[in-house]
């Protein structure tokens, strides 16, 4: 899902989250038993928008899956089928945590993540909602889960402790990290282009991990390799599109996030 800010009231959702037939079970258990997913219902905000939480909990051991869920994971989606009055949506995703697994990298949450989500909306009064959160919940292995959801937002709600908390928690921008420079250079290869960023970026503590993202979805990026030298750091990456061959790459449709255990820094475009 893009980023695009809207606001999609979430109101009481929790009650009508069904789990899509073909996710029914696995590993011995019920989805139910696995994962919960609620709705917190969220509040109306000063500027006319709509901020909602989706709580996602797992049992011990499992984890799901951020917006760039690496080599070894699933996207977590959410996909509208009809919403009233909604302009667009956003999900403010939370830090993430870099697992690995058999031998690959992925990127995601475990335990509980609250997912905050913005919608913008037409007007004020009730907004309707209607859609699917499809995610990936593993433990050896990933397995897709689809749920139904569907809703009135509501205008007369309070501010929610809970997904305040997971709004705190998003990465750093550039200013707040105290980021510099970030450059890209380009080549072509067979089918697509390398990409190499340079940033000027702090620590961000152990296990660092930059992740380059496309603002397309159609076109794929490869997980990068990632080094620090001082106070940059330098990771390369094959970026591909759908029809496979070189194309003019906008630099400012890349976003570049870098991922630690102490905290992760996302920057937005990147120069020549």
């Amino acid at each position: 899902m893009t980023n695009r800010l809207s606001t999609l009231g979430f109101a009481a959702l929790a009650a009508l989250l069904v789990p899509a037939p073909a996710a029914a079970q696995f590993d011995g258990r019920n989805v139910d038993q696995v994962v919960q997913v609620t709705l917190l219902e969220g509040w109306r905000m000063e500027n006319g928008n709509h901020m909602a939480g989706i709580r996602i909990s797992l049992a011990p051991g499992w984890k799901t899956y951020w917006r760039a869920p690496g080599e070894g994971g699933v996207p977590t989606i959410l996909r509208l089928h009809s919403a009233e009055g909604i302009d667009g949506m956003a999900i403010h995703w939370p830090r993430p945590e870099v697992f690995h697994t058999n031998g690959m990298r992925s990127i995601g949450y475990s335990d509980e993540v609250i997912l905050p989500v913005e919608f913008a909306l037409e007007g004020g009064g009730t907004h309707r909602i209607d859609g699917r959160l499809e995610l990936g919940v593993c433990l050896d292995v990933c397995v897709p889960v689809a749920l139904d959801l569907g809703s009135d937002l509501l205008p007369d709600t309070d501010r929610d402790g809970a997904i305040g908390l997971a709004l705190s928690d998003r990465p750093l921008t550039a200013t707040e990290a105290g980021a510099g420079d970030v450059r890209c250079s380009v080549e072509p290869i067979s089918d697509g282009l390398r990409v190499t960023v340079t940033a000027e970026v702090p620590g961000t503590g152990a296990d660092e991990t930059l992740v380059l993202e496309h603002r397309d979805p159609q076109i794929w990026v490869s997980e990068a390799a990632t080094r620090r030298e001082g106070g940059t750091i330098t990771a390369v990456a094959d970026v591909v599109p759908p029809d496979h061959g070189p194309f003019a790459l906008n630099r400012s449709d890349l976003r570049v996030t870098v991922i630690g255990t102490r905290m992760a820094v996302e920057l937005d475009g990147c120069r020549g």
